[in-house]
């Protein structure tokens, strides 16, 4: 029980739930800590007298926090165990207990030196959530070897979002937001819940990446987003060091493949992968918006977890965008019938002032007005070419790229023909439902009061290959 305490940060638990007087509890817990939740939910509920939930089966990621789940059974705050996206929520109040794994800081040192022997070396050191604890004791071994390097800081947002403990040059407000506890006018990165200062006049691709973690989503995404920057890792699970040579200009490339995918595509269903995301609404209604504008149909989907069967029952779909927290949304779609791709990318698709520059963008909310990445959709009046064609690079057919419209989202059109730059194109009003016309088959129907009654008579028996009443079929002769 005392490694459990120590792992989980119970007694902390206990006094932020006694501390805010809360009398429901959801306790959230990935697949892999299931197996300590009830042993944790009992020594709590022991300690504060409060109620508690054990959410487990969630119904998106479980990097990303269950609001919905919590406040099914009426919670008033919801406390997240293990790995975290640390995408903001708004709902109820939160705190993360990452846990702590387990790190041979001496190995990890040994690696860092290994990888680096130019102790000059302008370095950043990320991490997985679950290994902050070392990350104070890893800086002072590093800072008076390496004077270069930086160390990225988890910063929360939110002022109802709280962590366990401070982290090395941090301190905790009354919000419970992670700040700098000193000022010194360098640039400040913030991205994925992490934060680190640069010297001033160098970029992020003047510095090159040590994650401490193993290969998975967090890794990837910011290998995407900084894809300028040379990475390296060291595993804390096999103490394994490595140069993340994987061809990541490959894996951009098949991004970029997507995008073209998404340029030739008619009908786009927008899948919702979060209902605990900050603006996850707001960046929904901006792709119907944007999917419209570009002269495509768009259908929204909520199913929860995503599987290719679900997504094979919609074949008129051509293409689906993902909206889920920046770990969630890179989705392997290769076992899929229709690609699925991220918001940016069809924001790239559709919107020909959106470019793909240097950093890939896994991150919506980087998309919304305002933020830094948020780029205004062309207006009919600003725009003088109107429609351009371009030729698609998978199909070699012509495409239309831009299609200006200043009907609103709700106008009903009255004709099957619409006029553009003089040229008359057949307008779909309804694809979706052409589509399921054209199909031999659309699902089973009902017919109540048009199939007969008949009775229930007893089938065949056996296996397909010889049912009982069809006898023995004769074996074949074999001929020498």
């Amino acid at each position: 029980m005392d490694t459990l305490e120590e792992m989980y940060e119970i007694k902390e638990t206990c006094d932020f739930i006694k501390n805010n007087h809360f009398n429901k509890v959801a306790l959230q817990f990935p697949d892999d800590l299931l197996v300590d939740s009830v042993q944790m939910a009992s020594k709590i509920e022991r300690e504060t007298g409060a109620k508690l939930y054990i959410l487990g089966d969630t119904s998106y990621g479980s990097c990303c926090v269950d609001e919905v789940a919590a406040e099914h059974v009426g919670a008033q705050c919801i406390i997240h165990y293990g790995r975290a996206c640390l995408s903001p929520s708004r709902r109820l109040p939160l705190m993360y207990a990452f846990g702590k794994g387990p790190v041979d800081l001496q190995k990890c040192v040994s690696s860092f030196h290994d990888l680096y022997p130019d102790r000059q070396s302008n370095i950043i050191i990320l991490y997985d959530v679950i290994y902050y604890h070392v990350i104070d004791d890893l800086l002072d071994i590093l800072s008076p070897q390496y004077p270069n390097v930086v160390i990225s800081t988890l910063h929360v947002d939110g002022n109802q979002c709280y962590v366990m403990r401070s982290i090395h040059g941090l301190h905790i407000d009354s919000g419970g937001t992670l700040k700098h506890s000193h000022q010194d006018g360098h640039k400040s990165i913030h991205k994925f819940g992490r934060e680190f200062r640069l010297k001033e006049g160098y970029k992020v691709e003047d510095y090159s990446m040590f994650y401490i973690g193993q290969e998975g989503a967090t890794l990837t995404s910011f290998m995407m987003t900084w894809n300028q920057c040379f990475f390296s890792s060291f595993d804390p699970v096999t103490t394994v060091w490595r140069k993340e040579t994987v061809n990541i200009n490959r894996a951009l490339m098949k991004r970029y493949y997507l995008i073209e995918k998404a340029k030739d595509a008619g009908v786009v269903g927008i899948l919702v992968g979060t209902l605990g995301v900050a603006n996850y609404l707001t960046i929904i209604d901006q792709l119907k918006d944007t999917i419209r504008k570009a002269g495509k149909k768009s259908y929204m989907f909520a199913m929860g977890k995503l599987n290719v069967p679900k997504l094979a029952n919609f074949l008129e779909i051509d293409i689906y965008v993902l909206v889920a927290c920046s770990e969630s949304s890179l989705l392997d779609s290769s076992e899929f019938y229709r690609p699925v791709v991220t918001p940016f990318e069809m924001e790239v698709a559709c919107n020909k002032h959106q470019e793909w520059a240097e950093q890939y963008v896994t991150d919506f909310r980087d998309l919304l007005p305002g933020a830094c990445n948020h780029v205004n959709f062309p207006s009919p009046e600003a725009d003088e070419n109107g429609e351009e064609v371009d030729v698609s690079l998978i199909t070699g057919a012509l495409r239309s790229t831009y299609f200006s419209s200043s009907l609103p989202v709700d106008c009903k059109y009255d004709t099957t023909v619409v006029q553009r730059n003089q040229t008359l194109t057949v307008a779909h009003n309804n694809t979706a439902a052409s589509f399921l016309q054209g199909r031999t088959w659309q699902g089973l129907e009902q017919k109540l009061g048009k199939t007969p009654v008949v009775k229930a008579v007893e089938g065949r028996r056996g296996i397909a290959i010889a049912y009982e009443e069809e006898g023995k079929k004769p074996m074949p002769m074999k001929r020498n």
